[in-house]
This record gives structure tokens, sequence and C-alpha cells, in this order.
């Protein structure tokens, strides 16, 4: 155990661990008696399904929540956390998915934000600069100080996010989905930094969705079920296939067969499209894309390029300021988005709670939200109660949608089972062209492992789909073509079986092969 101390004068973490912890919510048991510990020196991952209880437990040990039950030590000695200030003091920092920076303020000012000055009402930023300096030569955080945080990458915000942490003394990091926003390149970057701060004795615990990267820098490897902690293996000859059976408690088809399949005629156009975003500034430049029936067309980006904006414009919900989008050889440009939904057109949403359901509607009315004013749902100006209830059990049944009844409010439906809703109600329709936009974002392993299955399923009957993800691994897997957007343009767009992550990686950065 290290001895050294924190700015604080507290020990440094040579062992956490979590005890028995227990955490109620009304009608369900978070955290049900969970074991969890960390030790300086390591990366211990924390896997499990949405809901399983990783964050509630994060929380927990960052003191956003109290624990009903259980206890906390720290080098053997019982703490309590009443707050994140607690939790910082004691050496425990958190990366969180969506950074908490100002993006007014420049990197030494975010670092310095709410710390005590050392020259009292006097600030002291040139002495914060000189320690982000230091820090960032230490552990590879390439960034400038100086900087005002709008200006920066989303990689270099995350890794001012890790200098704020180490900056307030944290020994033990909690990372959450750490590489969901960045590239691989920015991956590799951060996987450089960990293992620097793991050789220099920091504790680090892992949580993230992609088990290929869980494999590549864990030590150990806990996974939550239900609440409950089902083991920690160590990382020596574990498997993907092994970690997402103990996740899901079954064996799930991590890699799929992508059969080349003859392409029919081009099912969706875009020719030369360019659109604004919510601010007015461009947000699409001159975008031409072709997807052929049978064909899969993946969309590969960085969060922020443009990928919003391409799904509504398709979808018709944002105008365009250039360019035309063709529907099965129709200009269909100037339609309505009920128009295009009646000409063959389905749409997965990426807001799914905002744009993909009405969370006050039922189970049933969601379901035929497209198809309500056409027969058999209704007949003239009323609807047909007995075919909406019949068609709803239906697909309830054939999109294994797990819901208590079909008359169940949509709003207490789990993601994967609302994403799975607004699957069977677009993909009942046997559309023509589908757009995807991130349809498996943050729904748990078995429920994407079923979603990428039904896309294939559209695939193989003729319809054009366009899918839009920032997730790489499912672009690899999925799509016949990739396209990378950077900054509202494509980049290029390339054959699935040349593409490589390293050369995707490059593109999504806006790094063109000279």
């Amino acid at each position: 155990m290290t001895t050294t101390l924190l700015p604080t004068g507290r020990p440094r973490i040579g062992h956490l661990e979590m005890r028995q912890i227990v955490k109620r919510f009304p009608g369900v048991i978070a955290c049900d008696h969970v074991d969890f510990d960390v030790r300086a020196g390591e990366v211990h991952a924390l896997l499990g399904e949405n809901g399983a209880g990783k964050s509630t437990l994060m929380r927990q040990l960052y003191g956003l929540y109290h624990p009903d039950a259980g206890e906390i030590h720290i080098n053997g000695e019982a703490v309590t956390f009443h707050s994140p200030t607690d939790a910082i003091e004691h050496g425990i920092g958190m990366i969180h998915q969506h950074f908490m920076l100002v993006d007014e303020l420049t990197v030494t000012e975010n670092v310095a934000l709410g710390m005590r000055s050392s020259r009292g009402p006097l600030l002291d930023l040139d002495k914060v600069e000189a320690r982000i300096r230091e820090l960032s030569q230490t552990y590879g955080l390439q960034v400038d100080p100086k900087a005002p945080v709008w200006t920066l990458a989303v990689g270099e915000c995350q890794r001012v996010e890790i200098i704020k942490a180490l900056y307030r003394g944290a020994a033990l990091l909690i990372l959450d989905e750490p590489t969901a926003v960045l590239t691989p390149q920015e991956a590799d970057d951060l996987f450089v930094t960990l293992h620097q701060m793991k050789r220099d004795g920091h504790a680090l615990i892992f949580i993230s969705h992609k088990l290929r990267e869980v494999v590549a820098i864990s030590d150990r490897i806990s996974v939550l079920r239900g609440g409950r902690l089902v083991d920690t293996v160590p990382n020596q000859g574990i498997t993907r296939a092994m970690l997402a059976r103990m996740m899901v408690g079954r064996d799930v088809l991590l890699e799929r067969t992508h059969k080349p399949l003859p392409h029919g005629a081009v099912r969706l156009a875009l020719r030369g499209v360019s659109a604004v975003n919510v601010t007015g500034q461009p947000a699409l430049r001159d975008v031409t894309l072709e997807i052929h029936a049978g064909e899969i067309l993946g969309v590969a980006g960085v969060s922020g390029n443009g990928q919003r904006e391409l799904a509504e414009v398709v979808a018709g919900l944002r105008g365009m300021t250039g360019g035309c989008v063709e529907l099965d050889g129709h200009d269909a440009s100037a339609w309505q988005p009920g128009k295009r939904t009646d000409a063959g057109l389905a749409y997965i949403p990426e807001e799914r709670m905002h744009d993909g359901i009405v969370q006050e509607f039922s189970v049933s009315e969601n379901l035929v939200l497209q198809d309500y004013d056409h027969a058999p749902m209704s007949n003239g100006i009323l609807l047909n109660f007995g075919a909406i209830a019949k068609r709803s059990r239906e697909l309830v049944r054939d999109f294994n949608i797990r819901t208590p009844s079909i008359d169940t409010a949509t709003r207490s439906l789990s993601g994967g089972n609302i994403q799975k809703l607004i699957l069977a109600r677009e993909l009942s329709r046997d559309p023509k062209v589908l757009v995807a936009a991130q349809p498996t974002r943050g729904v748990d392993i078995g429920a994407t492992e079923y979603i990428h299955q039904r896309l294939l399923d559209q695939r193989g009957h003729g319809a054009a789909i366009l899918l839009i993800s920032e997730d790489l691994d499912e672009i690899l897997a999925l799509a016949d073509r990739i396209a990378v957007i950077y900054e509202g343009r494509i980049m290029a767009i390339v054959p699935r079986e040349e593409a490589t992550a390293e050369q995707l990686g490059l593109l999504m950065a806006g790094v063109t092969e000279e």
C-alpha cells in the first residue's frame, strides 16, 4: 500500500472496497448487496446491461447517492461520502460521459474553477497553467492551457477533464464510457494515458459497453446483472463471448455473417445536399450519396459532424439550403414527412424518447402512430380498436417487446424495449428505404444483437438502409459501404472489405490521404 499523501493531506488510495452495497429506489433494488474493490496500479472494468446497477454503484462511490446499506473502505478505514466534494477530498475523481466544462472559459480557467487560490483573493492562474503543463507532459495529455474550451476537439475536452481530476489530487479515477465520443486514434491515445496512470499507482475504474476495449485495457472485470454482482474475474484468457454471456445470462452472437447480396436499383439518393443546424450554422455541405436496394450504407463520424441533420433531411424533418433528395427515383425534396412515409420511408430517430414515441401514449397507440388513419386500423373517421389491439399483440410477440400489456404507458418500458417498439412500427410496413440513426445507442448487448439481426433481415428483403452510427464496430459489422462524415462533408466512401479502423479513424478526424 502506498503511503504518499494527497494534496488534502490524506493517504493515497492503495485499496478501495465497497462492501455489501444496497441501494433501493421505489419498486426496485438497484444494487443488491454488491461487493466491488479496486487497487492502486490496476484498471478494474465494470460491465453490465442497462439497468444492471453500474451507474448507481459508481454514483454512491462519488457521493452523488448514499447507500441504504453497506460500507465503503479506503485503505481499510470506513468512510462516508455525503457529496462529490467528500469523494474528491478522499482522492476520487470521475470523468463523466458528458463533459462538465464551461465552453467560454480557457482550459486553465476550467481547471481552476471552484478551487481556492494560493494567493487568497487574487487569482493564481499562472501557477495553475504551470501545473497543467506538468501534468500534460507526464501523462501525454497534450492540450493548450490558454485555449478556450469551445475551440477544442472532443478528445482534447476529455483530456481537460482528466487534467482537472488529476489537478485536484485524484488517486482513483472513475471513467464512464470514456471512448463513446472518440475516434479510434483518440481512444488509443487515451489508453496510453491510462497505462501511464496505472504505472504511477492510480486506481482506475473503467465503465464501457465495448467488450473489445474492456478486454484490451483491464486487469480485472466485474459484471453486474439485475443489480447483483455476477462475478469478478481476472483478465487472463477471458473472451468477449464469455463476458457477454455473464452480462446477459445466455450466449450472445457477437459476430455476424455478412453475405454479399446483389444490389438493386437506387432507392435513396442525396445530390449536393446542404443544410444548417439549429443555430443557423452550416451542418451539411454538398453531401452526395446513393443507396441501392439490398444495401446498407454506414455513415461513420464523431458526434456533432452533421449526422443528426443528415437523418432529419432524409426524413423530411429539416429543410435544405441546397441540393435534392430522391426516393425511389422521385424528387422528394418538397415532400412532407407523411408523404415520404407513404412512399416507403421508415425512420428510426436518434432521440427515441423525444422523436420516436409519445411517452404518455400506450404501447398499442405508439405502435399504430404511422397507420392509425389507414384501414384496417380505422374505418372512415372511427378507429377500429379491435384491429389495433390485434395488430399490436402481433408486433409485441414478433419483435419480442417486453411489456406488461399493450395498454402499458410506453414511458415505463426500458430503453431497449422502446427501441424494439420503434423497430416494430417502422419495419412492419416493409419499407423501401430505412434511415436508422444510432439504432443501438444506450441499449444493452442483448437488444443490440436483436436490432442488428433485424437490420440485416431488412437488407435481405431489399430495403436500402442508411445506417448512422458513432459505433465503428457496428458500422464495420453491418455496412456494405462506409461513408465518413466530418464537419458536414463526406470525406470518402469506402467498401467495407477494404476499410480499416485506422483509415476510418483518420477520416473521422478530417485527415485525408495525400
